[in-house]
């Protein structure tokens, strides 16, 4: 779920509803902020409204990166889309043709953050060498 706060959208983390044994009941959250990914932590009163975002997650295939970005080509309309660096987790492990999840805002049709997939298979090209008689602490393979 997403929450537009004073013009920021945030992820939802994590929510404990608290009825405390006096006073009112109230919502403790933890939010994630799209653009910069840092927590929030905030308390509402119980009954407060918030505006919920609406969000839709498409898929994309990774084809390249340029001084813009990271660019993506939608695999059924062949639409291309710039993401920033800064709006993927994990963008080292991306590689060519990769299938990713774009959250994208339904209203103004922008993309909010991307979503690596959660296995990748890569290979390893360089170790260093490992020391003979060095078994006293983990060694490297060759």
């Amino acid at each position: 779920m997403c929450l537009e706060i004073e013009g920021q959208y945030y992820f939802i983390v994590e929510f404990l509803h608290v009825k405390p044994g006096k006073g009112p009941a109230f919502v403790r959250t933890k939010l994630k902020n799209v653009a910069t990914g840092r927590i929030l932590d905030k308390t509402w009163n119980s009954g407060v409204k918030v505006e919920e975002v609406r969000i839709e997650r498409r898929p994309y295939q990774y084809l390249y990166q340029d001084e813009m970005g990271y660019n993506f080509m939608h695999p059924e309309t062949f639409e291309q889309i710039t993401i920033p660096g800064a709006s993927i987790d994990g963008v080292q492990f991306l590689k060519d043709g990769d299938m990713v999840e774009a959250m994208v805002h339904a209203a103004s049709e922008t993309v909010l953050t991307c979503e690596l997939p959660p296995h990748v298979k890569l290979r390893v090209t360089y170790t260093e060498p490992g020391l003979k008689g060095d078994t006293a602490t983990n060694t490297l393979k060759p």
